[in-house]
């Protein structure tokens, strides 16, 4: 009969309970709950199951870059990073008011990795996020034209809570870059939220978007109401000849 349990509970692809009750099972604990214990244990099972399958799927389908955790930010004095703003943030109730999150400070500073962190705490949250290099985004939306498929990625980008937006200002939008950021900032506006982090202040912007009024637009949109995070201090790849920015926490 126990058998017979196990083989629906695999069919019907309740793995959770499948494990947990065969667990019970192989451990001879099934006297040791009641019928409401048991049931209560194998449902707690199948939700925790679900709810973890659930949450590798969003970080698998975010791309992100680097793998980063929240509690393994570093919070040294010259860095300019306050922990309850970062831990305010990792609440992740910045996604519910559609706001965003702008991050600056030079090279190797780990501006990637606290975006990075923040984007996976919003997976495990149960939001939708999509994690893209700014330029690659762009090269691969000028690819999508030529081949018939920007809409598609357009409607992609749209759909996600959070977008994070690496690298922004690398190198100087052209127009069809900027006409494609253009819309993404105006499909995002009031109904999602970004994370943008750059090399540049944010005073530099306007410069590297060009084209005065689209820029205005844009960084109205963007910057209006927008928490900040200002990173300090030496680059890690001088100080500690570590050569990916994420590494440094």
């Amino acid at each position: 009969m126990n058998n017979d349990t196990l083989e629906k509970l695999r069919k019907l692809k309740f793995y959770g309970m499948f494990h947990a009750f065969k667990t019970s099972l192989e451990g001879g604990k099934t006297n040791d709950y009641t019928a409401d214990e048991l049931l209560g244990y194998l449902v707690d099972a199948e939700w925790d199951d679900r709810n973890n399958r659930r949450v590798e799927r969003q970080i698998y389908q975010a791309r992100f870059r680097y793998k980063a955790v929240v509690e393994n930010i570093h919070y040294h004095a010259d860095r300019s990073l306050d922990r309850n703003q970062v831990m305010r943030l990792a609440d992740c109730s910045f996604i519910t008011r559609n706001e965003n999150l702008l991050i600056t400070g030079s090279t190797g500073i780990g501006k990637s990795y606290v975006a990075t962190a923040i984007g996976h705490q919003a997976c495990i949250q149960g939001y939708r996020v999509l994690y893209a290099s700014t330029p690659k985004l762009f090269a691969r939306l000028k690819m999508a034209k030529a081949d018939g498929s920007y809409i598609k990625e357009i409607a992609r980008i749209e759909r996600q809570h959070l977008l994070v937006l690496d690298d922004f200002g690398i190198q100087p939008f052209d127009a069809q870059s900027r006409a494609a950021l253009m819309e993404i900032i105006e499909d995002r506006h009031g109904k999602a939220s970004l994370i943008i982090t750059s090399q540049l202040p944010v005073s530099k912007w306007h410069e590297v978007i060009g084209e005065k009024t689209i820029a205005d637009a844009i960084l109205d949109r963007i910057v209006h109401d927008a928490h900040r995070i200002e990173l300090r201090g030496e680059s890690m790849r001088r100080k500690k000849k570590i050569e990916p920015e994420n590494s440094y926490q």
